[in-house]
């Protein structure tokens, strides 16, 4: 039997969140709900089944923490939604919705999308030394970059300092021009681009040439204390087991650290071993060490990237390993 509901938002701005561009979350929730969801003005006419309008109503109200405020509704955020009511953590969904780690320098909300990257966080704001795993988009290293700057504005650290190895993807580093710097400066561009998401422009070279906020390859590491430092070590599964224990073991007094990564995309070469993986296994079980992996499902970026690591997972599963 067929029921029908409807929904009414308080503004037009309230609506246009949720429903996305092209109304592309109506589209996604009648698929995660199997509802038919049509909005009208204001009004959100939802019709079907009884137990797939009381699912897509019940959708759209927890999401109103986002919509009710004018905040642009995701797929993600639907995700995680669907997820807490089928768990029955409504309770952490809506601490998940309230807790706004940052502001970007042009006032947006930073905030966990989903239950994991919410625990990856808290472990970020927590812990002294935190790996995190998992596919291109799911905040790895954003989140860290985020958590080192609120942390480096609070006076909790003196320094800030972001590495990476600067290891060859189809490129060798000797045909790139300029001097070294401007040679691994190609490597550690995601690193800058998410300091500038959190900084004005024209505040960080005045920070850099303080040595405040420092960005270098890994090798730069070599030799040296990092004491009272916030440390990034971004794309960490291009580290060789020797590069990843110097790195690890140049972690000072009061220093946190942070090492991100994932496995499934090494550019090392097929016979050389991943530092990450290797410490993964020898750290698995040392005191004090926080292991956080995301998945597919905390993939925050266009809703393609999501089908796009699920279809490579599930070809590298049914694939003959190279030999």
């Amino acid at each position: 039997m067929t029921t029908n509901l409807t929904i009414e938002f308080p503004s037009p701005a309230s609506a246009i969140a949720l429903v996305g561009f092209q109304e592309e979350n109506l589209k996604f929730l009648a698929q995660q709900t199997g509802a038919a969801l049509v909005l009208r003005g204001q009004s959100l006419h939802v019709s079907g089944l009884e137990s797939q309008v009381e699912l897509a109503a019940a959708l759209v109200r927890s999401l109103e923490p986002y919509w009710g405020q004018g905040q642009q509704v995701s797929s993600v955020d639907i995700l995680t939604a669907r997820h807490a009511l089928n768990t029955d953590r409504q309770a952490e969904l809506q601490a998940l919705q309230r807790n706004v780690v940052a502001r970007t320098r042009r006032g947006d909300e930073i905030r966990a999308k989903t239950f994991r990257q919410r625990q990856y966080i808290q472990a970020l704001q927590t812990q002294d030394l935190i790996f995190c795993t998992g596919p291109a988009g799911t905040g790895k290293t954003f989140l860290a970059a985020v958590v080192a700057v609120q942390a480096l504005l609070s006076s909790q650290f003196e320094r800030l300092i972001l590495t990476r190895p600067a290891v060859e993807a189809g490129e060798k580093l000797g045909f790139l021009p300029g001097d070294l710097q401007q040679k691994v400066n190609p490597y550690l561009r995601p690193l800058y681009d998410a300091l500038y998401e959190m900084m004005d422009a024209e505040k960080i070279p005045s920070l850099m040439e303080r040595g405040v906020i420092e960005v270098a390859p890994l090798a730069y590491m070599r030799g040296r204390t990092l004491n009272n430092a916030f440390v990034i070590l971004d794309e960490a599964q291009n580290t060789t087991p020797a590069q990843m224990k110097m790195v690890l073991t140049r972690m000072g007094f009061r220093s946190r650290m942070v090492v991100t990564g994932d496995t499934t995309q090494t550019d090392l070469p097929s016979y050389q071993q991943s530092g990450l993986s290797v410490a993964q296994r020898i750290l698995q079980n040392v005191e004090g060490i926080a292991f956080c992996q995301l998945t597919k499902a905390d993939v925050v970026r266009h809703p393609l990237v999501q089908r796009i690591v699920a279809a490579y997972e599930d070809f590298e599963k049914t694939s003959e390993p190279r030999r």
